[in-house]
């Protein structure tokens, strides 16, 4: 009797933990969190949902995405170097280079300036990698969704790369 009950009220609790709702974090789409961290300046978590979008559901969209993620990193050091603000950039690298708590034992010993080369340089060779895979898949809708991130440039100049296009809906 007593197990009875007790397998009774496993698959009762069984029941219940099946049927609560998805935690909403978890129900988030990557590019959904992608957007997030672009706005928050998290570029590496930003590649990183990127990257997944186009292992689990490759297509020309997700490598156009991906593309301009790394556009987005290279606006956003550009807007670093013209403005001075050669702290964010060494934060960036920090936030870029390393993924673990070993970073706080071992800080990166890298000048600004030179953080902003090999990040700029890195972003844009991969950058022209995802641009040409995506434009082998499509080149017709690469060619549509670059005229849509060119005329969101064109409108935010300021501040473009903390976001995707409107009509990209991430």
């Amino acid at each position: 009797m007593k197990q009875t009950m007790g397998a009774a009220i496993g698959l009762a609790l069984a029941a219940v933990l099946a049927a609560s709702p998805v935690c909403a974090e978890q129900a988030r789409s990557n590019l959904s969190r992608a957007a997030v961290f672009l706005a928050a300046a998290d570029y590496r978590h930003a590649v990183e949902m990127c990257q997944k979008e186009v292992e689990e559901a490759p297509s020309v969209e997700s490598y156009v995405f991906l593309t301009y993620v790394y556009h987005a990193l290279n606006g956003y050091l550009d807007h670093l170097a013209k403005t001075e603000q050669w702290v964010k950039v060494e934060q960036l690298y920090v936030n870029l280079a390393f993924h673990d708590v070993d970073a706080l034992t071992d800080p990166p010993g890298i000048l600004a300036r030179m953080a902003k080369e090999i990040i700029y340089e890195s972003a844009g060779r991969q950058a022209d990698v995802t641009a040409a895979m995506a434009a082998r898949l499509d080149e017709a809708t690469t060619n549509r969704l670059w005229k849509q991130q060119t005329a969101w440039r064109a409108a935010r100049p300021d501040s473009w790369w903390s976001g995707p296009p409107p009509e990209w809906k991430w």
